[in-house]
């Protein structure tokens, strides 16, 4: 492990500050052919048929725990447990989603399926079609998903609200958004629960009658359960604990990898490398980030090769790191904690608008923030014709 120390680790460069490739496709093709040659793009089976056994094992087991405590108040250190492997199980139907563990697409999905609807009850269809917009336009402010929420701002302007679309909840939010956050996260794992049922209602998924099926089976078997063992009200604050730490470990797990970096608009003009690693921040660290992050931590490779299996991505990392430095792109990476400080602190910089126009209104004085370099309002960048230094 190559240790980063926290305050070492400078801030990400804007787009301006990095040279236009001459190669229509940045020089991606090159990496590309590298990463192949290593073998690092072929599947992985037996290293996730390993994982997924262990995972389940330990479910079966900790199941068996949560059936012997009975009716407890210790029970609520159950649900923050079962709240550890619903996310591991979701990091698995992430990899599936990227046809990581299987060479089949078929193979995939019916792992995708079982471990995201039937095991913890999100839209696996739904959710590859989300995650893969996602991937194609990362941190861009209109065309990336994951940016556009609407109860957060990533941009200044999204922080103030020109159509007015916001009531006086919203806007509260929005002023507040960097303290917030993480409490804001608490809500996720239900948000992704009513946007799987959202989107059976609607139609828009490939396969809508499974997904159906698997959804009702996972509540079924849930709210039984938890029933069977726990009196109704211990059974209430067990669903609420559970949902809530599952929702705030899958934001924890994702919000590293994007938030605080650079954010691309409409005017950018960006090839596929530069779109993938100028817009990613990894998180360093050994097995256990690894294995807590689901190799999240390991955004920039996994976003220029979403195939890659998760085993890989570690062994590739100094491939990419080398090859980023030779072409003068930053490749970015910090400590954990030091992630969570740039995306609150982004979130903390965009949302000035929003605390100056909520000012205005009680009739108070508001001066508006200074910019930084991880502000990214809607001033557009251009291509710089020198390249900086890797770092």
């Amino acid at each position: 492990m190559r240790p980063v120390a926290q305050q070492s680790v400078p801030d990400p460069l804007p787009v301006s500050a990095v040279a236009r490739s001459s190669e229509r496709n940045g020089g991606y093709p090159r990496l590309y052919r590298a990463v192949r040659e290593a073998g690092l793009l072929e599947c992985r089976r037996a290293s996730y048929l390993g994982r997924i056994a262990v995972t389940a094992l330990a479910f079966v087991a900790a199941a068996v725990g949560f059936v012997a405590i009975g009716d407890s108040w210790w029970q609520l250190l159950s649900a923050a447990v079962f709240a550890v492997f619903f996310a591991q199980f979701g990091f698995i139907g992430h990899d599936a989603g990227h046809r990581q563990i299987f060479s089949s697409r078929r193979a995939n999905d019916v792992v995708g399926y079982v471990h995201g609807d039937l095991l913890i009850g999100l839209g696996y269809g739904w959710w590859v079609g989300k995650h893969l917009a996602h991937h194609a336009n990362p941190n861009h402010e209109t065309h990336d998903p994951d940016v556009n929420l609407g109860v957060l701002a990533f941009t200044a302007e999204q922080s103030s609200d020109p159509a007015g679309e916001r009531g006086a909840v919203g806007r509260f939010v929005i002023r507040h958004q960097a303290a917030l956050f993480f409490p804001l996260l608490l809500l996720e794992g239900v948000d992704l629960h009513v946007s799987a049922v959202r989107s059976l209602v609607r139609g828009k998924v490939p396969a809508r009658g499974l997904e159906t099926v698997l959804l009702a089976a996972h509540a079924a078997a849930y709210t039984v359960a938890i029933l069977s063992v726990l009196s109704p009200g211990k059974a209430l604050l067990f669903v609420v604990v559970h949902q809530g730490l599952f929702g705030l470990y899958l934001g924890c797990s994702f919000a590293p990898g994007h938030k605080g970096m650079p954010m691309p608009t409409a005017a950018d003009r960006l090839d596929p490398l530069r779109r993938q690693v100028l817009t990613s921040r990894n998180v360093v660290g050994g097995p256990f980030v690894d294995l807590a992050l689901g190799g999240l931590n390991y955004q920039i490779e996994h976003h220029l090769f979403p195939r890659m299996p998760r085993p890989n991505l570690r062994r590739a990392q100094p491939l990419v790191r080398e090859f980023c430095r030779r072409e003068g792109l930053p490749y970015v990476e910090t400590g954990l904690r030091d992630s969570y400080a740039r995306a609150l602190g982004h979130l903390r910089t965009v949302s000035a608008p929003a605390r100056s126009a909520g000012a205005n209104r009680g009739g108070g004085r508001c001066t508006r923030a200074a910019p930084t370099s991880t502000s990214t309002s809607r001033a557009r960048w251009r291509w710089s014709s020198t390249a900086p230094g890797s770092r």
